[in-house]
């Protein structure tokens, strides 16, 4: 079997080396210079069988501000040809746009074949390659500052996209305490594929097919009361109230059963790590209220009655098979056909409920083992977390410590 050579007398990065051969210590990164892991090539190298999944917030920067290992930690895997992604729930910016970010802030050169953020996924839903296509049905894009999220969903390829600064432009008395002046700079006129035949009030409405958080909404009320609105309508004209609603006859007593559009989450992170010295409520903190309201105007799962939606981010299954699959494809672009099997996964984050948990519950279809390591640097600061990770350790340098320990790797020697 391959061992890896991490020292400085080996003849490549990671070289083939003898049974009788010794680990050595690892290189002085400031001698390498930054490069990407898919420019290298060597004939003699081979790429390991496991790799790492970094949470980014809590992980690898607190408030756009570099943790202290994060900048030697990502070195040192490129250095030695490991494979990693970045794979977190934030959002709301552009996949080429918080790379450029994250390669500026820590240092390392970064490509979107080793990112993932909570809304990437949302890109299958616009070509094709899942079971729902939506990529010219009616988008309502909520979340994000300005109109960042649109732009983002029309990079995905979604062609028909619409915001709530869109709407309540059009419509000013949807939401009577709104401030125009923060949503008419980046509104856009409704076109008439989107406003629909039926009428409310004397007025067409827009009818929408699919509600997407893309990210944290800025606007909770207003962007609550779309939704709900919508949620309560036939077959999503925003303004209509389906008759169905209450009908104890139907499933679910007939609320979500007229043809309403699909909502989708990108994240349920309930808290995340900002530059506050106490977790501030995220996206998830948004997806309660809005089912606190739904279960008030319905009466929620005492009546029988459940909001449905399709959940996107870490702990989902969908959003750890995702980032598999990239890590996968990035390990064909590291060594080509030759790579082999990817047997073991490293998850490092800070946040029990949705690393630690996605982490452990996930079931690979390949039959890769996901390991869990929750570090100290973000959300979690001590006691019995929520999920049990496999261990618990500082920061991200210890994780990597662990995971290379575990992979059989010399780990003394990587000391400070």
């Amino acid at each position: 079997m391959a061992k890896f050579c991490l020292g400085r007398r080996s003849a490549t990065l990671f070289s083939r080396c003898s049974p009788s051969s010794t680990l050595l210590p690892p290189p002085c990164l400031k001698q390498h210079p930054r490069f990407l892991q898919t420019s290298i090539a060597n004939d003699q190298s081979v790429v390991p069988s496991f790799a790492f999944a970094f949470d980014i917030d809590g992980v690898l920067l607190r408030s756009s501000k570099p943790l202290p290992q994060a900048h030697r930690t990502l070195s040192y895997l490129q250095t030695h040809r490991i494979p990693f992604i970045l794979l977190t729930n934030g959002g709301g910016k552009s996949e080429q746009e918080r790379v450029d970010q994250l390669s500026q802030l820590l240092d390392v050169s970064l490509d979107t074949s080793m990112f993932v953020q909570s809304h990437t996924p949302f890109a299958e839903l616009a070509n094709g390659t899942g079971k729902v296509n939506l990529k010219d049905k009616c988008i309502l894009v909520v979340g994000g500052a300005a109109d960042r999220c649109r732009r983002i969903a029309e990079g995905y390829g979604f062609t028909n996209v619409v915001t709530p600064s869109d709407i309540i432009t059009a419509y000013p008395a949807i939401w009577p305490f709104v401030y125009l002046d923060h949503h008419g700079p980046f509104a856009r006129p409704l076109v008439p594929s989107v406003v629909s035949n039926q009428q409310s009030s004397g007025h067409p409405t827009p009818k929408v097919d699919a509600i997407m958080v893309f990210n944290e909404p800025r606007d909770w009320a207003l962007d609550i009361q779309l939704i709900i609105d919508l949620l309560l309508s036939i077959g999503g004209h925003l303004g209509t109230l389906s008759t169905k609603n209450g009908d104890s006859n139907l499933p679910n007593q007939g609320y979500l059963q007229d043809g309403q559009p699909e909502l989708y989450f990108s994240n349920p992170d309930l808290l995340w790590a900002a530059s506050y010295h106490l977790p501030r409520l995220g996206q998830g903190g948004f997806q309660a209220a809005l089912e606190g309201v739904f279960n008030a105007i319905t009466g929620g799962p005492a009546n029988n009655v459940h909001l449905h939606r399709n959940l996107f981010g870490k702990p989902t299954h969908a959003t750890f098979a995702f980032a598999e699959n990239r890590l996968s494809q990035h390990r064909t672009a590291l060594q080509g056909s030759d790579a082999g099997k990817l047997k073991s996964v490293y998850m490092v984050g800070d946040n029990p409920e949705s690393d630690i948990r996605g982490a452990n519950e996930y079931r690979s279809p390949v039959g890769s083992r996901w390991d869990s390591v929750l570090v100290r640097s973000g959300v979690y600061r001590g006691g019995k977390p929520a999920y049990e990770p496999k261990v618990i350790v500082q920061d991200v340098w210890d994780a990597v410590r662990y995971g290379l320990g575990k992979e059989g790797v010399n780990v003394d020697e990587m000391a400070d």
